[in-house]
């Protein structure tokens, strides 16, 4: 899909009335390819995934002249929306990617049914280099096919655009990011790796009390990005949020 203006992965069915949607949504200077394993996973229940590159990102890069700031990138997936469904989607999202999607569901309410947030960040009051630092503890908990497929991404992405995404999404994380949660009207799982540097416990389980409606859950032997080492159970998380809500 590039009719967009920014390339998005899709697998199912093609998006239809009646039919849920799925978009799911990555984090700061990647592609969306380390969802692909989640993103077979939940098509196979019969739902139209969509996993985009979001504007100056990997093959969207062009897409963008310079880095995006997290309000442009929540418009952007808005717009995307638009492409796809006549009503409201579930959006999965990891990292910076929380970031978004919660100014995507503070912004534009009516086109979110529910949230899934995984491994949340940037943390606000954390400064940017002991991100950094929760980042690079993260390393060793992570499949090694995945340190592969994030350093190709930083390249395609550009370093120098890396850091000014991190830059912006700083700002939104001091700024905004908890506010934006405060506005969430959707029901939210907020998921966390127990191996997870990044995402602490008592952030997640602050990001689910923000929202009008959340809950927190941890899945064991998985890291920052458990959507990626953990699909099976993570889709079973999220099938289940979808069927039963927060209750």
């Amino acid at each position: 899909m590039s009719d967009i203006g920014f390339f998005a992965r899709r697998y199912g069915p093609p998006p239809r009335e009646g039919r849920p949607v799925m978009v799911l949504v990555h984090g700061l200077g990647l592609s969306g390819r380390y969802f692909v394993p989640l993103a077979r996973r939940l098509a196979e229940s019969g739902a139209t995934v969509v996993v985009p590159d979001l504007p100056g990102n990997a093959r969207s890069r062009a897409a963008a002249r310079r880095a995006p700031d997290v309000e442009q990138l929540a418009d952007a997936l808005a717009r995307l929306h638009q492409r796809l469904s006549s009503g409201p989607s579930l959006f999965v999202a990891n990292s910076v990617g929380c970031q978004v999607a919660a100014a995507l569901a503070a912004r534009h309410p009516h086109l979110v049914s529910r949230l899934v947030l995984v491994g949340p960040a940037l943390e606000p009051r954390v400064s940017g280099w002991r991100q950094f630092g929760r980042l690079v503890a993260d390393v060793p908990g992570e499949p090694f096919s995945l340190l592969c497929l994030a350093v190709f991404d930083y390249l395609v992405t550009g370093l120098l655009r890396c850091a000014a995404s991190f830059h912006r999404s700083l700002r939104d994380a001091a700024e905004s990011f908890e506010v934006n949660l405060s506005h969430v009207r959707a029901p939210t799982l907020v998921v966390r790796g127990a191996g997870d540097t990044i995402a602490s416990g008592t952030w997640t389980r602050r990001v689910a009390g923000l929202v009008a409606d959340g809950r927190a859950e941890e899945l064991p032997g998985a890291a920052h990005a458990a959507h990626y080492s953990a699909p099976d159970a993570m889709a079973a998380l999220i099938e289940k949020f979808t069927v039963g809500g927060t209750g």
